[in-house]
């Protein structure tokens, strides 16, 4: 996880009721302050926990399990009304922020935010990890195993189109492709 004071921003956001978008006497949504996608949100357990995906036991699985509810139900709200919509449930195998949070993001990609490789690969590869994944990991092995060096790796990987593989040298051809890209 990230130290110093930008990392810890999202206590401070998550107390601002303004910016809380729902929020149930388990978990708050709110927009992610750097959207990577046109819907981009978080959701964060009540109350405010620091730490990351390497620090969960099976016992979590319920946890997470509300998180993706929150995330689940905004997402069914927004396809509703643009059924074009697809979302993904999921952590950062090494959150960039402190707090627990759950990302839940529509799979365009499309945001003047994403402007790096270390974005686009935060999203698209094994970095970001499933929410689903996570669950079964911890069903099954009781915690997560996380190859620090093998995920920071990862987000150096080549700009890669997670629908086709299409590699492409840099960001605006690989946003351009990838909103083109009906593999």
């Amino acid at each position: 996880m990230a130290a110093g004071p930008w990392s810890m921003a999202l206590a401070g956001v998550v107390k601002d009721e303004k910016q809380r978008l729902r929020e149930d006497e388990h978990t708050v949504l709110i927009k992610d302050g750097f959207p990577k996608a046109r819907h981009h949100y978080l959701v964060l357990p009540k109350p405010v926990q620091l730490r990351g995906p390497g620090s969960f036991e099976r016992d979590d699985c319920v946890l997470i399990q509300r998180l993706v509810k929150m995330g689940e139900d905004l997402a069914e709200e927004l396809t509703a009304k643009d059924g074009r919509l697809k979302f993904r449930f999921g952590f950062h195998a090494i959150p960039s922020m402190s707090h627990l949070h759950m990302h839940v993001i529509s799979q365009d990609l499309d945001s003047p935010s994403l402007k790096n490789k270390k974005h686009w690969n935060s999203f698209t590869t094994e970095f970001f990890m499933d929410a689903d994944m996570v669950i079964e990991g911890l069903k099954a092995d009781g915690h997560l195993e996380i190859d620090k060096r093998r995920y920071e790796e990862m987000l150096k990987h080549d700009l890669t189109c997670p629908n086709c593989s299409l590699s492409c040298s840099n960001l605006p051809k690989m946003k351009d492709h990838y909103r083109r890209c009906r593999v």
